[in-house]
């Protein structure tokens, strides 16, 4: 797909049919996206990986993930022990059963993803997308990716498969409100009023009916800042990135610490 980047390349496996597809994120954000800034001079605030044992600023690579368990212990694992998991299907997407599409109640949906043929031939892949559409099922499928596997239903979108993961029940919370508890139900003229409201606002869903005035004038309110200037706008050329002018930054701010240190203790060596 023009302009947009897979993010996992495997097949589907549907029965002795093997489906080659590259998978893509299917959303994106739209909202506008801030930074944390010091309000004095605006700027950049950065956030260090400070180990809270040593002291120490942690780099990426040797950073592990850790368990706590209910008892307090805690356990440490490394790639070595994720990858001793099965991870068999990480490039398959089995097919495992196809069931009524009103049956997964839209709660459990989670992620969407676009697939694309990913062979010489598309002809299987029409022949799914055609049976899922023609059936009004949805197919349940194990979907891997990022070491971790899920359950997905793979629908099919104008002709295009889509793959949403599915949260498992568990992380689902139960909804049980005691203020809803012996609560009358509706009299049948209230019924009957509410219906004649919901036949009066009806319609059929088009979502580009519809925008984001937030985002919008969000945007406006940027947009005339910036046109109009003042002590809350940076000048483009005045404002400094914390890239590697930052790492550069960090190292003299150690190496002005190890200097003062050493100047110390040569004082406590000149007293001794």
């Amino acid at each position: 797909m023009e302009g947009m980047r897979s993010i996992w390349k495997g097949s589907i496996a549907f029965g002795l049919v093997n489906v080659p597809v590259k998978v893509y994120s299917a959303t994106e954000d739209h909202d506008v996206k801030f930074h944390q800034v010091h309000a004095k001079d605006g700027g950049r605030i950065k956030y260090n990986r400070v180990c809270s044992e040593c002291g120490n600023i942690v780099q990426f690579a040797d950073i592990d993930k850790a368990y706590d368990a209910e008892d307090g212990s805690r356990v440490i694992l490394d790639d070595e022990d994720f990858d001793k998991l099965p991870a068999a299907e990480k490039h398959e997407i089995p097919v495992l059963e196809f069931v009524p599409t009103e049956q997964i109640d839209p709660v459990l949906f989670e992620k969407s993803y676009f697939l694309e043929p990913d062979s010489a031939s598309p002809k299987a892949y029409v022949l799914l997308s055609t049976v899922l559409a023609d059936s009004d099922r949805t197919a349940l499928v194990h979907f891997t990716l990022r070491q971790k596997t899920r359950l997905a239903a793979m629908r099919t979108r104008d002709g295009v498969l889509v793959i949403q993961t599915l949260l498992w029940p568990d992380e689902v919370r139960a909804a049980e409100f005691p203020s809803l508890d012996g609560v009358e139900p509706p009299k049948e003229k209230e019924l009957t009023m509410a219906q004649t409201l919901v036949d009066s606002m009806a319609g059929d869903f088009d979502p580009t009916e519809f925008s984001d005035d937030y985002q919008l004038q969000l945007r406006q309110l940027l947009d005339e800042m910036i046109e109009n200037g003042g002590k809350k706008v940076i000048p483009a050329a005045e404002v400094v990135e914390g890239g590697a002018d930052a790492d550069v930054v960090d190292l003299v701010a150690a190496l002005q610490r190890s200097v003062d240190e050493a100047k110390a203790h040569g004082g406590d060596k000149k007293r001794a």
